[in-house]
């Protein structure tokens, strides 16, 4: 019985973060018993240290950021109601897009606070912004801003069932609006990647360039294998 157990806990470690989803559940479980958090847009402090599974060279690895980002929108959405407003309105929300500035590192042991509110909203996602800050010396050490989509309802919906009447959204900060200008300039790029046709200079054979972010592949239109020579990358 005892193999069994070993077998199915290797298993789930092997295959699975378990350590993120009984986070998360302890995370959701603990901010019910917490103070509720009245003020949708208020801000919500947890705290955190940085132990030995968060660093790399000393100081916190930049996915730990993310990650304890997470744990912290999940405590703010219980506290402020924005979870039991998406399961009476069977809505569901996903990250659409993060980005993070890191401004000094944290070292093995430091205590910080990360500070999480909701700053504005549209049609389609709520925008956060997360900041971590030093419990030693009081300095923001890293911000993070987060596009939080909600699927199969709208922020206004969530917003008038926890308030009960229409909420108006706050001013755009002018580095928030920058940021959701990017966002948007990208995602009117083509979905399907952009062929162009072009003639080798070296062997005159005809190519394709495909277009993938910065990535650039050359395929070659003929049989056989590609070499780095037909590639270019060599001469």
């Amino acid at each position: 019985m005892l193999l069994w157990v070993l077998g199915v806990l290797l298993l789930l470690f092997s295959s699975l973060d378990v350590w993120y989803f009984v986070r998360a559940a302890v995370t959701v479980v603990r901010a019910w018993f917490q103070k509720p958090v009245w003020d949708v847009l208020g801000e919500q402090s947890v705290s955190g240290r940085v132990l030995l599974h968060d660093i790399d060279l000393g100081h916190m690895n930049n996915a730990r950021f993310l990650r304890e980002c997470d744990f912290a929108r999940f405590s703010l959405y219980s506290r402020n109601g924005v979870f039991k407003a998406c399961r009476a309105l069977r809505a569901t929300m996903v990250v659409g897009a993060t980005t993070i500035r890191l401004r000094r590192a944290l070292c093995l042991g430091e205590a910080f606070e990360l500070r999480t509110r909701i700053v504005v909203w549209d049609e389609k996602a709520f925008y956060l912004e997360q900041r971590f800050v030093s419990c030693r010396d009081g300095l923001v050490a890293a911000v993070m801003l987060c596009k939080q989509n909600v699927v199969r309802s709208s922020p206004d919906k969530i917003l008038q069932f926890l308030c009960k009447r229409k909420v108006e959204c706050p001013d755009y900060p002018e580095d928030l609006q920058h940021w959701i200008s990017f966002i948007s300039a990208s995602s009117q790029a083509p979905e399907s990647p952009e062929w162009t046709r072009g003639q080798d200079w070296s062997t005159g054979r005809q190519r394709k360039v495909i277009d993938v972010g910065m990535l650039w592949s050359t395929i070659w239109e003929h049989e056989g294998s590609l070499s780095l020579r037909d590639l270019g990358c060599i001469h």
